[in-house]
């Protein structure tokens, strides 16, 4: 069978919000089979929990927020990438303010957290939502044109391309292409971190964003180069973090897809788009499990590797 996965121990991280600038408390926690990644803001006067549900997204600019009711949690999407690549089905996540720390910028802090606790195999089969049949959705027309699409495969397999007419983006790796079940999420995608050009910065502070981010936790490009001292830690950088997004984005549905996504200049707000779309097309998808391990796609039986 293949099973679920939880966190054997918690894991604690203090941290910064990306957007709100605010100090935020993380802790991770065991959660009981069957329960998904939910959320928990522990800071208000009774503890509100926020499941992972793609419906459950209600704002998408420069990341994915979840909210139940009037309690929101921001900028959850490196966190729940991570929880895809390491195949963390079940998990409680505290946080003490409205936004998820943002750490070093990229999904790594958060696969080291998750490693650190350890990871331990449920007695419940996982579930995996399959896809039955191709969903597409687009938006804008020439150079403004964007896309995502979804389609049937065994297993999860993913294409991203960007296309920002920058030239120190221009001067890297534009396309990149990722099967989850190599095992190497850890080592390929995690430590790709955010990016933000430096022209756009004060526009993003005056509408309330990017008020915690710098060149510790960002990759910050002026009109030519990248600033940050220590250079690119991928070659694709900007697109695998791309794709580090969009691996969070699709996990808010929440279970493990089956599925091929192939994505050209896609963000938050497609992705999530390209989701409800699946969700709302009859017969577009199932829930499936694997009593024999031979029939799941390969590599999705191991456990992660250690980091």
């Amino acid at each position: 069978m293949i099973a679920q996965r939880t966190l054997k121990a918690l894991a604690r991280a203090v941290g910064v919000g990306l957007h709100s600038g605010e100090r935020v408390e993380l802790t991770l926690r065991p959660a009981p089979a069957d329960t998904g990644i939910v959320f928990r803001r522990i800071d208000l006067p009774r503890p509100v929990e926020i499941r992972t549900d793609a419906r459950a997204v209600t704002d998408t600019r420069m990341a994915s927020t979840l909210a139940a009711g009037d309690v929101k949690v921001r900028t959850v999407e490196h966190l729940m990438s991570a929880c895809s690549g390491l195949g963390i089905d079940n998990l409680y996540v505290d946080v003490t303010a409205e936004e998820i720390p943002i750490l070093d910028g990229s999904a790594s802090s958060f696969v080291y957290l998750l490693q650190s606790a350890g990871i331990r195999l449920q007695d419940a089969p996982k579930k995996f939502l399959r896809v039955l049949r191709p969903v597409e959705v687009r938006e804008g027309v020439g150079d403004e044109a964007k896309w995502a699409r979804l389609a049937p495969c065994h297993g999860f397999k993913l294409s991203f391309e960007i296309d920002f007419h920058h030239p120190a983006v221009d001067s890297t790796v534009q396309r990149v292409d990722f099967d989850m079940g190599s095992g190497r999420y850890a080592r390929d995608i995690a430590r790709a971190r955010t990016f933000a050009f430096s022209k756009d910065v004060e526009s993003l502070r005056a509408s309330g964003l990017a008020l915690g981010g710098g060149l510790d936790n960002a990759i910050v490009v002026d009109d030519n180069r990248v600033l940050n001292a220590e250079g690119l830690r991928y070659a694709e950088e900007f697109v695998k973090h791309k794709l580090l997004d969009a691996i969070g984005d699709l996990y808010c549905v929440g279970h493990p897809m089956l599925a091929s996504y192939s994505a050209f200049r896609s963000g938050h707000a497609l992705n999530n788009k390209l989701l409800r779309a699946l969700l709302a097309e009859e017969r577009a998808c199932e829930i499936i499990t694997f009593e024999d391990d031979k029939a799941a796609p390969s590599g999705f039986a191991r456990l992660a590797p250690a980091w």
